[in-house]
């Protein structure tokens, strides 16, 4: 193919590969639903050569699907014959700024060496992940991912000042900055945030940093109920020190306990849910005394039935864990359709109990799973399959769950995805289920700027 040798001749070694054994590791998704193909994998190590590839593969007739860490959980990171563009290489912080509280890195850079390096400055960088080991900022942006402090921070559209980003036209957009205020014209940075690289490929971004916590206060509450995690949120974040408010079943907590080594149960008997819950405050006597007022005040409203604070790093880690260990626990329970939705807060405990319903009814004897961000009403909704039961007759039913699940939302005012993005797999709920003039609009703006659609093409429209 002209288009592969020419990028072959034009990228410096190290830059690409066409060696089906290398690539293969990424094109599987994680929880193995997409697996893809690819002639090359292209691996530039900066904008420049991104550009460079841009350039040939428009004037080849190519198109290009750009990939992080390959963490994305809904298809858009994975290729179908297309170009795979993976920016790993791209790894580099540029700098940190202190004084403006502003750090640039490039789009390669995993979540955990940002938060590395705004640490060493001093600072926090709140975006925090279970995947942040392994995914990168470029497909953080990419998909507007959330995780466990938006309750405080915000998305990470609230974390960014500005990117840099090739168009399909081959020019490079430098949006690079670390202005609070900028009233000139349309904030061109935030068109690539959650665009899921249909408008371009991110390279670098300009992003915020915050004042460190003196301490991080843990805590794990015993729950009756999912109404009583309503409660419970409303009451603890009176102050505005409250950062992460996590709410897990204990169908879920069972899954870590049994299939993921080291975990143990911080209580004495079981209860229906969990809530982890973070408050920041300057020292470890002041986190202490928060915690002991909020959840003391907690029981005695019996909001919960019981709460282990913690008092150690070792401690919080371990309470954290039984947590980020959720999904990969449930890979032990068999086939499972996985949902990332959002639904107004004091709406969850409706939400849950109508679709609990609805997919029992479609499905009996299936075995529900929800946990999540509860405190930005962010839900993981996922269903296993029944015990015993084979797993592509199960998964055969994707599409009848999950539009049992979506209509519930979309009758809640909710959100059929909230920190994953559309992909491939929502993409015809999205076309189906979104406002017209929404519809309309998101295909001006990809028309004006990908004409031809060259960039990952077969996502989100």
């Amino acid at each position: 193919m002209a288009g592969i040798d020419t990028l072959k001749q034009a990228l410096p070694p190290g830059s690409w590969t066409e060696d089906q054994d290398v690539i293969a590791p990424w094109l599987t998704e994680w929880r193995d639903k997409y697996f893809g193909q690819t002639p090359i994998m292209v691996m530039p190590k900066s904008a420049q050569e991104t550009q460079k590839i841009v350039n040939i593969c428009r004037e080849s007739g190519l198109k290009i699907v750009p990939q992080g860490g390959n963490t994305g959980l809904v298809g858009g990171q994975t290729p179908q014959g297309e170009i795979l563009l993976s920016t790993r290489r791209m790894n580099n912080v540029r700098s940190v700024n202190i004084v403006t509280n502003a750090l640039i890195a490039e789009a390669g850079v995993t979540l955990a060496n940002i938060q590395e390096a705004a640490d060493n400055a001093g600072r926090k960088f709140p975006l925090s992940l279970a995947s942040e080991g392994t995914c990168t900022i470029g497909g953080n942006l990419s998909t507007n991912a959330g995780g466990v402090h938006v309750v405080k921070y915000g998305t990470t559209k609230d974390l960014v000042f500005g990117v840099e980003a090739v168009l399909p036209n081959g020019e490079i957009y430098n949006g690079l900055t670390d202005l609070r205020k900028d009233n000139t014209g349309y904030d061109l940075s935030r068109l690539f945030l959650g665009a899921e690289g249909t408008l371009g490929i991110i390279t670098a971004a300009s992003l915020k940093l915050f004042s460190k916590p003196g301490h991080i206060q843990r805590a794990m509450c015993a729950l009756a109920s999912a109404e009583d995690a309503v409660r419970l949120l409303d009451h603890c974040r009176q102050s505005d020190r409250l950062a992460m408010f996590e709410v897990m079943p204990r169908v879920g907590l069972d899954l870590v306990l049994r299939h993921i080594p080291g975990q143990s149960d911080p209580f004495r008997k079981a209860y229906h849910w969990y809530a982890l819950i973070d408050w920041e405050t300057e020292n470890e006597a002041q986190g202490n005394e928060l915690a002991e007022q909020k959840l003391s005040g907690a029981l005695e409203k019996e909001l919960i039935a019981d709460a282990v604070i913690a008092k150690s790093e070792a401690q919080a880690s371990a309470l954290l864990a039984l947590r980020e260990h959720m999904s990969a626990a449930q890979k032990h329970n068999g086939a499972s359709v996985k949902q990332d939705i959002t639904i107004p807060i004091d709406r969850i405990p409706e939400f849950l109990t109508r679709a609990d319903q609805a997919v029992l009814k479609l499905e009996p004897n299936c075995r529900p799973v929800a946990f999540g961000h509860f405190g930005d009403g962010n839900i993981h909704y996922n269903v296993a399959q029944p015990e015993g039961a084979d797993r592509e007759v199960f998964l055969a039913r994707w599409n009848d769950i999950s539009k049992a699940v979506f209509d519930i939302v979309d009758d809640l005012d909710g959100s059929i995805s909230a920190e994953h993005g559309i992909g491939i797999m929502k993409r015809s709920d999205l076309a189906e289920r979104a406002d017209p003039v929404k519809m309309t609009l998101l295909r001006a703006v990809k028309q004006a700027i990908d004409p031809d659609n060259m960039m990952n093409p077969r996502v989100m429209l």
